[in-house]
């Protein structure tokens, strides 16, 4: 069982702290803890949550205020158990950081075909696009991990 999630996106104010914070309150949700974390491969590090996800997350009762950007290193990859990448070339940033992690980097919509493009400075739309699609590849996982 996959107790340390790691989520990893470009920047790590969108993409990879919505899929974070949705994987933990639905995991926990069935009375399992998890612990979950993320990263970007060229993260906008100390800087909070893009302020049209923290929005639209709120909206879905999930508080993202406390999120900081974070930089994915070794470090982080060796501590989780699962790697989710919101696109494939994240998925090759993971390898080349840490080809030991070959194993355990999928992508998050691997069960359902789909990979999460940037919403980043594209506006509300592509915003709700990249939550309708995250919320969309966390629930198959979800139901296999809880």
């Amino acid at each position: 069982m996959f107790n340390r999630i790691l989520t990893v996106c470009t920047g790590n104010i969108c993409r990879s702290p919505a899929a974070e914070f949705f994987l933990r309150q639905r995991i926990e949700a069935l009375g399992r803890p998890v612990e979950t974390q993320s990263a970007g491969i060229g993260a906008l590090v100390n800087h909070p949550a893009d302020e049209t996800t923290c929005a639209m997350m709120q909206s879905r009762g999930v508080d993202l205020s406390a999120h900081r950007g974070r930089q994915l290193v070794r470090e982080r990859l060796r501590w989780a158990e699962l790697v989710l990448v919101m696109e494939q070339h994240h998925r090759d940033a993971v390898l080349a950081l840490d080809p030991a992690a070959r194993g355990k980097t999928f992508l998050l919509g691997h069960w359902t075909n789909t990979e999460i493009p940037d919403p980043y400075r594209r506006g509300d739309e592509a915003h709700a696009e990249a939550l309708r699609l995250i919320e969309a590849a966390v629930k198959p996982w979800v139901e296999k991990l809880g």
